[in-house]
């Protein structure tokens, strides 16, 4: 049996843009709770939520944008990005979401690849001066007409006009019209900006509610960053499409701030990537919370480890909890586990295709479809497949082949019943004297020592064998710093000898980007610095 499968459902996909999917939320829900924002100490329901949502459409209207005019929003967690989300969606804008990590550099970057017309940004968050930033960028950004600082003048007359529903309903507006504009994380030279519609990133979060099994009753708390797809599209989007509502727990990820606001907002639904669980779970007051309001929660973003997945499900209560595989340019998931796979099954697959896309492993040489239970690239085809890189249409077609199959560059495997397992991404797989090692099986090994908090492995150059094994590792508090030697007394007899790192780093914490994915093209590049390469 050959490793394609498609996703049937007896739910058809939606055809309305987010702000018609929106409109109908209110219509049905509009006294419940929709969005906390804890810091601001504000709460909105529905249809609060919509009028505020309202009065920045027509603020941006008065600003002169237009359909299909990009809105940059440069900002960490807070209800005013979700405001201007929704708003460029109301008016077919196209918002381009800026990483709050960049700095001048990157900002102009995007900003003119982009073509932004219109910068809504924080003024400063945490040693992020984002004002002096903006002003040393816009003498080379021709295009942007107008900056709006948050907590500004600027903010309160944008945000100060009345909601005109009429004015909005004169918007002719496509399911298909770009909307969304994300930069991927660019680990070799500039991001790229993955173009998303509404028919993309509105049917995704709706399907990643359904595997959660959302309802108007769910509160989620959404820690992960907006300006990334787990935090506005599995994280907003998930929630309005289902009338369930959104928490944000801190501007910033924090791990007590999220745990008290589970516990203080009952929330039944909690996000992150394997580090923020990690974080929580390691938190010294983590007993003190009451997290008996949960049942299901998405944990993303790189691959999950067996040990943590299983602390999650018995120490947090997320009985129900769900792993979601994806990338930006396919709106972000692909697959995901369910509540009614075994916990086998949640803790060793990322599970299997979602409704109505369709998955394959493919070899990297060949192209070809391998058998059940090969490893090749996972890819991918359906609704959520992007646009297309803005205006790069010649890495779009490095990334998308004839057929509209995206090409995503994770190595996988699929069984029998169609469950997929991520082990690595084809640039991070090491030939150690001609044996192909997967680092991701090296580190769930290495998750079961008792003194190893987290870890990671790379591949390191060697005279002898081309590439060697690197250990990267995070110790529990009070335990004594692991040493190759330890590490091999470990791993003897029980890993093959040449999967076994030959080298061990320890380290506080690891390069990481934004959405917690480690970045190991910092630590390759570090390594050899460290082993004098």
């Amino acid at each position: 049996m050959l490793s394609y499968v498609s996703g049937v459902s007896a739910k058809p996909l939606l055809g309305d843009t987010i702000g018609a999917d929106f409109d109908r939320t209110v219509a049905t829900h509009g006294d419940r709770l929709a969005l906390v924002d804890r810091a601001a100490g504000r709460r909105w329901t529905y249809r609060e939520l919509s009028d505020e949502i309202g009065r920045v459409a027509v603020g941006l209207l008065e600003l002169g944008v237009r359909k299909g005019d990009r809105v940059g929003i440069w900002a960490p967690n807070r209800a005013e990005w979700t405001f201007v989300q929704y708003a460029t969606a109301k008016i077919g804008a196209i918002l381009v979401n800026i990483n709050p990590a960049y700095r001048t550099h990157e900002l102009t970057y995007v900003l003119n690849q982009s073509g932004v017309r219109t910068l809504v940004a924080a003024a400063t968050f945490r040693t992020s001066d984002y004002a002096a930033m903006i002003d040393e960028a816009r003498p080379s950004c021709p295009a942007l007409v107008d900056v709006i600082l948050l907590d500004s003048p600027s903010w309160t007359d944008l945000a100060g006009h009345q909601p005109d529903p009429e004015r909005l309903a004169g918007i002719e507006l496509s399911a298909d019209d770009p909307i969304n504009i994300q930069y991927t994380s660019g680990t070799t030279g500039f991001p790229k900006g993955a173009t998303l519609s509404h028919h993309n990133i509105l049917n995704n979060g709706y399907f990643v509610g359904e595997g959660c099994g959302y309802t108007h009753e769910d509160v989620v708390c959404i820690p992960v960053p907006f300006y990334h797809c787990f935090g506005m599209v599995m994280g907003n989007l998930a929630c309005t499409s289902h009338g369930a509502c959104m928490v944000i727990p801190a501007p910033g990820f924090q791990p007590a701030d999220t745990l008290a606001a589970v516990a203080e907002e009952r929330c039944t639904s909690l996000y992150g990537v394997p580090t923020m669980f990690i974080a929580m779970l390691a938190d010294p007051g983590f007993d003190s919370y009451d997290l008996s309001s949960l049942r299901t929660g998405i944990m993303a973003g790189s691959p999950c480890p067996v040990e943590v997945m299983k602390q999650v499900i018995e120490r947090m209560g997320m009985a129900e909890v769900t792993i979601c595989y994806g990338m930006t340019e396919t709106s972000p998931v692909s697959t995901q586990t369910t509540a009614e796979d075994s916990l086998d099954r949640r803790v060793s697959t990322v599970g299997r295709v979602h409704p109505h896309l369709e998955v394959k492993v493919v070899s990297p040489e060949t192209g070809l479809t391998v058998p059940r239970g090969e490893p090749g690239e996972f890819c991918t085809r359906g609704y959520s497949v992007m646009l297309g890189y803005w205006e790069e249409p010649d890495k779009t077609a490095e990334a998308i082949d004839g057929a509209r199959w995206m090409h995503t560059g994770d190595l996988a495997v699929m069984d029998d019943e169609g469950y997929l397992n991520i082990t690595g991404r084809i640039k991070d797989m090491v030939i150690r004297g001609g044996e192909n090692v997967y680092p991701r099986e090296i580190e769930e090994f290495l998750y079961t020592h008792p003194d190893v908090l987290d870890a990671q492995v790379i591949g390191v150059p060697d005279e002898r064998y081309g590439e060697e094994l690197m250990a990267w590792v995070r110790m529990r508090d009070g335990a004594t710093p692991l040493t190759a030697e330890a590490l091999r007394e470990f791993c003897a007899g029980k890993l093959a000898h040449y999967k076994i790192p030959r080298y061990v780093h320890v380290v506080a914490e690891f390069p990481m980007t934004v959405t917690g994915k480690v970045r190991k093209v910092e630590m390759r590049a570090a390594a050899r610095e460290i082993l004098g390469r």
